[in-house]
């Protein structure tokens, strides 16, 4: 069974769409998911299942966890293969050495167009650098998150996709987790 990595969107953040992890894997194993590892407490996790396209896993992930979890959130879904893409991509080396915590990668419903792009470049006020690669931005913000007017909901407002956002830290924890999701697939071929 392939391995892949699902991102929800906005859960244990600000005390809205509060999931236990543990809750979470026990309502992905219930629909035959295998390997299903949880990474902290964002709604990040890694697991085997059938072969599928990532839009038809994140619509039935999305409609499992709003009936056994009670909650209504974006999933995004990447496979083993994409997620190794994303990380080896990214367009700031040096940051992810540096500031990975200052690196941001955000998965996207959509591919925008080069306009967006270029949209959402015109909008920076700040220090922050922003490329995008297909359905994957990668933004460094040199002074931090926090303050920074580069906020979620300028970015999908002129990419006109949602997003959710992880930093490099968390994205190289989930490049290695499914990569030992991996093995016991691998194994068995």
């Amino acid at each position: 069974m392939p391995a892949y990595v699902g991102l929800l969107r906005a859960v244990n953040v600000g005390g809205s769409s509060v999931v236990r992890m543990d809750a979470l894997s026990a309502a992905l194993a219930g629909m035959g998911l295998e390997g299903v590892t949880t990474l902290l407490q964002s709604g990040n996790f890694v697991f085997r299942g059938d072969e599928r396209d990532a839009t038809r896993w994140e619509r039935d992930l999305a409609s499992r966890l709003a009936q056994d979890l009670r909650i209504t959130t974006e999933v995004f879904v990447r496979t083993s293969d994409e997620w190794r893409e994303i990380i080896a991509r990214n367009p700031f080396p040096t940051q992810a050495v540096e500031a990975p915590n200052r690196l941001l990668a955000v998965a996207l419903k959509t591919a925008p167009s080069a306009e967006k792009w270029r949209a959402l470049d015109a909008a920076i006020r700040g220090p922050e650098h922003v490329r995008g690669d297909g359905r994957t931005a990668y933004i460094d913000y040199p002074e931090g998150v926090g303050r920074s007017r580069l906020t979620p909901a300028l970015i999908e407002r002129t990419l006109e996709t949602r997003g959710t956002a992880r930093n490099w830290n968390t994205v190289l924890r989930l490049g290695k987790a499914v990569s030992q999701a991996e093995r016991p697939a691998r194994s068995s071929d």
